[in-house]
């Protein structure tokens, strides 16, 4: 199954949730309309064979101040947030304003503005030729952090590239178990720690490690404890300046992972990391979980931060690179 297949399948909650908005849209006012006109008019005839091919038979609704306000209102349903929703819709009315559109019109203009927004951030996470690439991995608790360095490394190790990963979350032993098991699927190292250690040391053991072999990656996982955002700050902030005296340009990438489902949390989530690490890019988990998936469009609008993978599914290959012309006509159900 390719991935943009298993990403419509998956996203049906979002893509259901925007595709029912946008019909009952065209349809109630279409509605409306047709019983207005048969109270005064002549039945029309059934439209011929190219009408039907053509959707010229299609109910339509005029794209008026009351139709924008009802697409806004949608696509806020959706997550995408106040501003974003404001700007895609004064986007869909230029040039359409005064005019009559389908749902299937108006479905592809939708696909096509969310595609525009985020076509400038969709970029695969950057290799370099510096041995070891320092990953750091930052997120709140329960954002798919883990599973994600995990599927990283067997999708990089899969692709001839030597990895190590740091088990930097000595806080919570779950995180560590579940990294092992990937590193044991995928036939990767994987550097832990006693519970409650010390994340830099680690850090810096797992840098050593890297170097010593001549690996190609080293992804570090971190905790995610917002509870208290000053110790988070200045834990983060050791492990970046410990990596440092082994590697003045380390990390090369911080990315910061977030779940789908958390919708416009998501936006608070972003605004906290990027002030507590030097955020470099985003991953979005949990796609085939929520309808909330309009906040990615949010995220890209607002912060301009490279969008490296969205995730759909607890397998290997349900991370995959982000894609916009894919995720927007899934996140529509454009076929």
């Amino acid at each position: 199954m390719s991935f943009l297949k298993k990403l419509r399948d998956r996203m049906f909650r979002s893509s259901d949730k925007i595709g029912e908005g946008l019909e009952a849209l065209v349809a109630d006012d279409a509605a409306a309309n047709g019983a207005a006109a048969q109270a005064v008019a002549e039945p029309e005839a059934k439209p011929g064979l190219l009408g039907r091919i053509f959707g010229s038979d299609e109910p339509r609704r005029l794209v008026d101040d009351a139709m924008l306000e009802s697409l806004e209102d949608v696509l806020i349903g959706a997550d995408m947030g106040v501003e974003t929703a404001g700007r895609v819709t004064a986007n869909i009315a230029e040039g359409r304003f005064g005019k009559r559109i389908s749902t299937r019109e108006l479905r592809a203009a939708l696909a096509g503005e969310i595609a525009r927004i985020m076509e400038p951030v969709a970029r695969p996470l950057p290799l370099y030729a510096h041995k070891p690439q320092v990953v750091l991995v930052v997120g709140v608790n329960g954002s798919g952090k883990t599973t994600t360095i995990g599927k990283l490394a067997s999708q990089f190790k899969a692709a001839g590239k030597s990895v190590v990963i740091a088990a930097g979350d000595t806080f919570r032993a779950a995180a560590v178990e579940q990294l092992q098991v990937w590193g044991q699927r995928a036939g990767v190292p994987v550097l832990t720690a006693p519970e409650g250690s010390d994340p830099a040391s680690l850090a810096f053991d797992a840098l050593t490690k890297a170097q010593s072999e001549g690996a190609d990656l080293l992804l570090i996982d971190t905790a995610g404890r917002l509870q208290n955002r000053a110790d988070l700050m200045e834990e983060l902030a050791k492990i970046v300046r410990v990596l440092r005296k082994k590697d003045p340009s380390a990390p090369h990438n911080t990315l910061l992972v977030l779940d789908a489902t958390t919708g416009q949390n998501a936006v608070s989530q972003v605004e906290i990391f990027r002030k507590i690490a030097d955020v470099t890019g985003l991953v979005m988990t949990k796609l085939d979980g929520t309808a909330k998936g309009g906040v990615l469009v949010s995220l890209a609008d607002r912060f301009g931060l490279p969008i490296h993978a969205i995730g759909v599914g607890e397998q290997i290959d349900d991370l995959a690179p982000f894609d916009p012309e894919d995720f927007a006509k899934a996140l529509v159900g454009q076929e």
